[in-house]
This record gives structure tokens, C-alpha cells and sequence, in this order.
């Protein structure tokens, strides 16, 4: 003979995702303090694309407030529209307008 109890939903019981997001969002810490690295010690070689690591640390910047927003909201705001760049190649203009 089996039989369930049936509990009440309750905010706690999301716990398994909030954990995942937490520590999605230490994730996205960990790639940011890498891609910081990364900018300071990139070759400042005279090639014509470079990867924009600006841009991907804004991009990051965003998608770890999302996480926080959700994991800690402030009170019921819309969501922002703004969609990420994504695109993280840069072009070296200087070279096209070298003679």
C-alpha cells in the first residue's frame, strides 16, 4: 500500500533552481574576472579583428543582473528589451584608413 502526501506549494520549493542560478551567476563572476584578464594581457598586435571583450563583459553584465533580478527581485518591473549584442569580433579600422 503506497500513498503521497500532498504538500502545499510553497516559494521553497524552487530551491533546486535558485541553487542553479546562484551558481550560474558565480559562473558568470568567474568568466568576467577571466575576460578582464584577458583584455589586459591580450597581444596589442596591428591585426584587423580583435575580439571585443568589452562587449562581452557588458553583455555578462546583463545576463548576471537578469539571474540577480529573478534570485532577489526588487519589486515586479517590465523587462528590458534590449537584446544582447553577441557579436564579438571587432574591427581594427586604422588599417583602412592607412594610406
Amino acid at each position: 500500500m503506497s500513498f503521497s502526501v500532498q504538500h502545499p506549494a510553497h516559494a521553497a520549493d524552487d530551491t533546486p533552481e535558485r541553487e542553479q542560478l546562484a551558481a550560474l551567476a558565480r559562473q558568470f563572476d568567474l568568466i568576467d574576472r577571466l575576460a578582464e584578464h584577458a583584455t589586459n594581457t591580450a597581444p596589442q598586435s596591428r591585426r584587423r579583428y580583435h575580439f571585443d571583450y568589452a562587449r562581452l563583459r557588458a553583455d555578462l553584465k546583463r545576463v548576471r543582473a537578469g539571474v540577480q533580478d529573478y534570485l532577489v527581485p526588487q519589486r515586479a518591473q517590465p523587462r528590458d528589451p534590449v537584446s544582447l549584442t553577441g557579436d564579438y569580433v571587432r574591427r581594427d579600422d586604422r588599417e583602412e584608413s592607412a594610406p
